[in-house]
């Protein structure tokens, strides 16, 4: 490991590394060791009235820009995180415990796939389109307000970042508590990428001072969330009381329906990891699989001998395949949950509360629990943690009808041997993304949920065109 974490003193405010108003700090901890690895400054309402501030005064002359240029800007800013991959990888392991094959391929690779997809977004600027005397035009909307979650603590921070710069918007980013370190390392990479000072700007803090302030600000002029539904809804009423704008990516509890001419082995064992990926740690999580009745006694046996083939421990040591949850709070949560689904009715298959795990660390035992009721506990509550539930069901109907027994509704999954079929059902699906027969994730489709999910979309040109205004010009 040639990357040593280390503790930061400055914000990044109008193209500068500047001293915080107070003095105050907070640590960071590597979760698989317990240890304080670094501490970051604790920011204040005066900080981010100086970042609004900053960004204001860039948003005219960046918004100004021949979307050519900009895209030169954010073309100069992706080189510059290239040559920082692998130190991406290795803090998001130490800050989130993240193994590092899986912090190597998604936690710094897929960030780097948005940004250059923001690149190409800029270089295409939508065209003005004519509606009789009318000419319709897009422009950027503003000031963003980014208020960013632990759990993928750069992807989620470029999907906003990136393409809110592309459309020509500036922007106050507040990264998560936990995970604030490789925040640092992007701006690293925009100083040195040259950035208009004041176009993109750091404010580290607590999401009840930073994220509030943020959220509540009058010079901000969208607020983009990603984070628990509960939060979701505070941060909208105080931007609602100025009217901005708000996009929202929150909770889930996404339903894997395997349907009786599935292949099952690949259905559930495909199911098993994406249940578990990130230590369970992901919004978009299949968390409930269903399974027909006829095949669920055969599904139980596979969950759970995929499930236990998880080795947990250090994310830098060879053959981790899931590392700690991300603090003690977390750990704790998830291990309530578990009571919770017992003491409901469900039956443990794998894991539980007794199964060993490595100490010290913030590890739970990849957990499956099986004879769960829809409307259970542990069936309707986003747990973010390694428990998969499984669900039977008698037709594609109930099914359905279980599938969207939920707040939630981001993602999903479809197995069947016959694609239209699969396909009928993913229709029917009240969510925001299902995946037919495993079907890949696509960082270039519009991505966001139904219902308690949220509001608007990330990626792609919908994600870009979420952070523009609509003109109508009457010639």
């Amino acid at each position: 490991m040639d990357f040593v974490p280390r503790s930061r003193t400055t914000f990044y405010i109008g193209g500068a590394w500047v001293a915080p108003v107070g003095t105050s700090t907070s640590a960071v901890e590597n979760p698989s060791t317990e240890d304080v690895i670094a501490t970051v400054p604790t920011g204040s309402v005066e900080d981010v009235d100086r970042a609004v501030a900053a960004a204001r005064t860039a948003f005219g002359p960046w918004s100004a820009l021949a979307p050519a240029e900009r895209a030169g800007h954010l073309r100069r800013l992706h080189e510059a995180l290239t040559k920082r991959a692998e130190e991406i990888a290795v803090t998001v392991a130490l800050e989130l415990g993240t193994p590092m094959p899986i912090s190597t391929r998604i936690q710094a690779g897929l960030p780097l796939t948005v940004l250059d997809s923001a690149v190409k977004l800029a270089e295409h600027w939508p065209a003005a389109e004519t509606l009789g005397n009318s000419i319709v035009v897009r422009e950027p909307i503003g000031v963003v307000g980014a208020i960013t979650p632990w759990n993928y603590p750069l992807h989620q921070v470029i999907a906003k970042v990136g393409l809110a710069l592309a459309a020509g918007c500036t922007v106050v980013l507040k990264p998560a508590e936990m995970t604030p370190l490789v925040a640092y390392v992007l701006f690293d990479a925009i100083d040195e990428a040259g950035l208009p000072p004041g176009v993109a700007n750091l404010v580290t803090g607590r999401g009840s001072v930073v994220g509030w302030a943020i959220a509540a600000h009058p010079g901000v002029d969208m607020v983009s969330f990603t984070g628990s539904t509960s939060t979701g809804s505070l941060i909208a009423k105080l931007a609602s009381d100025r009217i901005a704008r708000v996009s929202l990516e929150l909770g889930g509890k996404s339903a894997n329906v395997i349907l009786e001419d599935a292949d099952l082995e690949k259905a559930v064992k495909v199911g098993v990891a994406n249940a578990f990926l990130n230590a369970g740690q992901t919004c978009t999580a299949w968390t409930r699989m269903l399974v027909h009745r006829n095949r669920y006694d055969e599904a139980l046996t596979i969950a759970a001998k995929a499930a236990g083939g998880y080795k947990l421990g250090d994310p830098f040591a060879d053959g981790t395949r899931m590392g700690p949850l991300a603090s003690a709070t977390q750990r704790e949560t998830v291990r309530n949950y578990i009571s919770t689904g017992l003491a409901e009715g469900a039956r443990l298959i794998a894991g539980g509360l007794d199964a060993p795990v490595p100490d010290p660390g913030y590890f739970v035992a990849p957990t499956v629990l099986a004879d769960v009721d829809p409307n259970s506990t542990v069936a309707q509550e986003e747990i973010f943690g390694p428990v998969l539930v499984i669900i039977p069901f008698d037709s594609d109907d109930e099914a359905v009808e279980i599938a969207n027994n939920s707040r939630y509704g981001l993602a999903g999954g479809v197995w069947s041997g016959d694609q239209e079929r699969a396909l009928a059902v993913a229709r029917r699906m009240r969510t925001g993304a299902v995946d037919v027969n495993g079907g890949a994730f696509n960082p270039l489709a519009p991505f966001g949920g139904y219902k308690q999910s949220g509001v608007g979309r990330e990626l792609g040109e919908h994600g870009f065109l979420e952070f523009m205004q609509v003109k109508t010009i009457q010639t």
